[in-house]
């Protein structure tokens, strides 16, 4: 069984529908990276000739404002793929993808990935469902950023935090980010992140230790 058949990405993605042979052809063509945290995986404007699978790590995918400030649009796990996108529309990458965290990464060449899209239909019927669910999240993120308060889009992103990536032993949010990414995430100032969180903080939802978050009260913050 090659490495790829094993791999924790096929489960999780769009290369669940490759058969044993494409995947012996993937695992011939794939090179595999390891990024260091703060490096880019690509930047915006990038032409990216193929796909990124993500082995393990978390990366933020942003986008940078005319006056320079960084949006945080969505943070990516393993399991996931990067580049699908600009890769079918021919288009370079529209975010920026940049290491939360020292990352395992692989990369498989467009000519390659190509040849499973033309091939293998359940492959490309995956590869379209994904590219649609992403535009349903961006969808949903702009109709949050237009319609809610920068107090609760805070509040759903610490919950979106413990319920996606989970809590370390001492109870803290397991991804770290610092206040001017969190800000970025939510769409606002870091100065006004950083009173919002000082405010759920005495009002007993968070604890805050240094860069660490703890949710004390996720049903009160549900309600915010």
């Amino acid at each position: 069984m090659s490495k790829c058949e094993q791999c924790i990405v096929r489960e999780f993605s769009s290369l669940k529908a490759l058969k044993k042979e494409e995947l012996l052809r993937l695992a011939d063509c794939k090179s595999s990276y390891t990024i260091k945290k703060g490096e880019p995986i690509f930047t915006e404007g990038e032409n990216v000739q193929g796909i990124f699978c993500i082995k393990d790590g978390v990366c933020k995918m942003t986008k940078l404002s005319p006056n320079g400030n960084e949006q945080i649009v969505k943070l990516i796990t393993k399991g996931e793929l990067l580049g699908q996108r600009s890769m079918i529309s021919e288009e370079p990458v529209n975010l920026s993808a940049v290491a939360l965290e020292d990352m395992q990464v692989c990369f498989i060449p467009k000519t390659e990935v190509m040849k499973f899209f033309n091939e293998n239909n359940s492959f490309s019927m995956n590869v379209m469902r994904t590219i649609c669910g992403d535009l349903k999240e961006a969808d949903d993120h702009l109709v949050a950023m237009a319609q809610k308060s920068v107090k609760q889009r805070l509040a759903e992103t610490l919950i979106y935090l413990h319920d996606t990536f989970g809590i370390n032993e001492d109870k803290s949010l397991k991804v770290k980010l610092s206040r001017e990414e969190l800000a970025g995430m939510i769409g606002t100032a870091t100065e006004s992140c950083i009173r919002l969180l000082s405010e759920f903080n005495k009002s007993g939802l968070i604890e805050l230790s240094g860069k660490k978050i703890i949710l004390t009260n996720i049903e009160k913050l549900k309600k915010v």
